[in-house]
């Protein structure tokens, strides 16, 4: 090769046509630009805009003076300086999960995935919230985020269920997102609003007034997942209760010293409840769901003129 060495530009294969100040001052000031294979992409956008970009099918093909176009994996192992021309936010393999559901989904997808429905795959939105959970529980980051994954690919499925369905149904991953950006951004005064600094207390006053006008809501039993375990059942609905200001059942004696003798004494009611043949937490459920109605007539009664 004679002449100058060629410069080299990274792009994105996600992001097709992004170039951040970097990339657009090398490309603007080429009298050639050529691209390998994974910036095929990137190159077919410049072109569309007017730059003219040459393909290369490998690193020797690269002509002497020109601005090369690849890919950061392409670029590995290059000697001379690279230009991030397009530097990729983070998050932007969120985008690749939408690819590959997309893929799964289409025409010569997967058979599986193509024929499921969010009532098919509501199980396994359970399980693998519970899996995420015990992997939080044990402490164990190798395990968190692939269960976490797990979670994010029913997000992504359902999502892309939603984009398939019928107008008056139909919504997709970036009304999901945001819907989400919005209530973050809603809920947050404090941080987005320059509502000024406040404790954790007056954070969480501030979320339920804020849902108030949101959820028009009747009754603290509403919103509160009837299908979480007993225990967390009626925690959530106790403290909803509380915070409405609305009854809640009388405490019950605690003599255990600390959370691990508690268990051990729940743990002990539990085998003791089993050995009479009753079921522990359908019991449980039976008196949440109890308070729950208590609570229905109690909200109703004082919404009432």
């Amino acid at each position: 090769m004679t002449g100058p060495p060629p410069s080299y530009v990274t792009v994105s294969p996600r992001l097709p046509g992004l170039l951040a100040a970097a990339g657009w001052q090398a490309v603007g000031s080429a009298s050639t630009v050529v691209a390998l294979p994974g910036a095929a992409t990137t190159a077919r956008a410049l072109r569309a805009a007017g730059t003219a970009v040459t393909d290369v099918a490998a690193l020797d093909e690269v002509p002497a003076g020109a601005v090369c176009l690849l890919t950061p994996e392409e670029a590995a192992g290059l000697a001379g300086p690279v230009v991030d021309g397009a530097p990729e936010p983070p998050g932007v393999r969120l985008l690749d999960v939408i690819a590959v559901m997309d893929r799964l989904r289409s025409p010569g997808g997967c058979p599986w995935d193509a024929e499921q429905t969010h009532a098919s795959l509501r199980g396994y939105l359970l399980e693998e919230a519970h899996e995420a959970y015990d992997a939080i529980v044990d402490d164990d980051p190798v395990a968190m985020r692939e269960e976490l994954g797990d979670v994010l690919l029913q997000v992504a499925f359902h999502a892309r269920l939603a984009a398939e369905a019928t107008a008056d149904r139909r919504f997709d991953v970036d009304d999901v997102a945001g819907d989400l950006v919005d209530k973050l951004v809603r809920r947050h005064p404090h941080v987005f609003a320059d509502a000024g600094p406040r404790d954790v207390a007056a954070v969480e006053r501030g979320w339920e007034e804020i849902k108030k006008p949101e959820k028009q809501r009747r009754s603290p039993t509403e919103g509160v997942s009837r299908s979480q375990p007993a225990t967390s059942w009626g925690a959530a609905l106790a403290g909803r209760a509380q915070r409405a200001g609305l009854p809640t059942p009388p405490a019950g004696d605690l003599t255990s010293a600390d959370a691990a003798e508690l268990g051990s004494h729940l743990l002990g009611l539990v085998i003791a409840a089993r050995e009479r043949g009753w079921d522990a937490e359908d019991a449980l459920r039976t008196a949440v769901r109890r308070y729950a109605d208590e609570l229905d007539a109690a909200a109703h009664a004082r919404a009432t003129p």
